[in-house]
């Protein structure tokens, strides 16, 4: 029988999302990328140092037990075959057992993600992340100057969403957009009972809910969080829209227009996934943090054939 990855968790990341290239990555030119090559053959046997979502991954495979791996992280690359030595190389060295790699030599990645059935994918690549959410893949671009995850809650893996244009669809904040507040708000108060339709990171969310039942066999807890501007009213269609869902998440903030950073601090999450890259540039100041390039504020994304 044929080895498969339905019954997981699969996370596909770049290099430069789980380890710091970035050293490496200033001399890379795609049209000349033989130096990178040789820079990253000369470091072979150089460990390289943890990325912006090391810690993330780590947490994740540390669901994994030799009774069940409900988890599958996969490198997913523009890198060469040969930079995959020193890839997997500073893996090993970092304790991450990480078994399954696709290197495409400067070549669109993103592909690989259907057969993959991945779940979440990372990258510093905005074009790779545009296209990947086009396909209809959670995604998100590593800001990869964040701040490094906290170390408070070894045993939790912590994982923080915006709301709309992340979980939720852009409908609300299209309103607001074109019509402000006032009409956002008496918007949501007329369809609080009708749920929301699903925002791109919807999928990993259900996937993160089935990981929660592995707790009690390896010992790891899984915390995530809620972090969106709405405020009352307009909390109320957020909540009953997770509960149509049958998905829930164990914190809700509802900060209306107040700075996510110093909360998401005081939460310390693995990583907070935003649609606007103002929030998530402030967020990267306290935590690891990535931009989702959907809905109505990146009217620039890539929309697909």
């Amino acid at each position: 029988m044929a080895v498969t990855l339905d019954d997981k968790l699969v996370v596909a990341i770049s290099s430069r999302a789980l380890f710091n290239f970035e050293e490496e990555n200033r001399i890379f030119d795609p049209l000349d990328p033989r130096p990178y090559m040789e820079l990253q053959q000369q470091r072979l046997h150089v460990p390289a140092k943890p990325g912006v979502a090391f810690p993330l991954v780590n947490k994740l495979l540390a669901f994994n037990t030799p009774q069940a791996r409900p988890v599958e992280v996969v490198i997913l690359s523009r890198n060469d075959p040969v930079s995959a030595l020193r890839i997997f190389h500073s893996a090993h060295n970092a304790g991450l057992p990480l078994e399954r790699g696709v290197f495409t030599q400067g070549r669109d990645p993103f592909k690989y993600l259907r057969p993959l059935g991945a779940h979440l994918f990372l990258s510093a690549n905005e074009k790779d992340v545009s296209e990947a959410l086009a396909l209809g893949f959670p995604a998100a671009r590593v800001l990869t100057d964040s701040a490094a995850a906290g170390v408070n809650y070894p045993k939790e893996l912590r994982i923080a969403f915006d709301g709309d244009a992340v979980l939720f669809s852009d409908e609300a904040e299209r309103v607001y957009q074109a019509e402000g507040l006032a009409a956002f708000q008496t918007h949501e108060i007329n369809k609080a009972a009708l749920p929301l339709s699903g925002g791109p990171f919807k999928p990993l969310l259900a996937a993160l809910h089935q990981l929660q039942q592995q707790a009690d066999v390896s010992g790891m807890r899984l915390r995530t969080a809620l972090v969106t501007a709405r405020s009352a009213p307009a909390h109320e269609r957020a909540i009953n829209t997770l509960m149509k869902w049958n998905l829930a998440v164990d914190e809700a903030m509802f900060l209306g227009g107040l700075e996510k950073g110093p909360f998401l601090r005081e939460f310390e999450p693995d990583f907070f996934f935003d649609d606007q890259t103002g929030h998530a540039t402030s967020a990267a100041r306290h935590v690891p943090a990535g931009h989702v390039n959907s809905g109505v504020s990146n009217p620039s994304q890539v929309t697909g054939d």
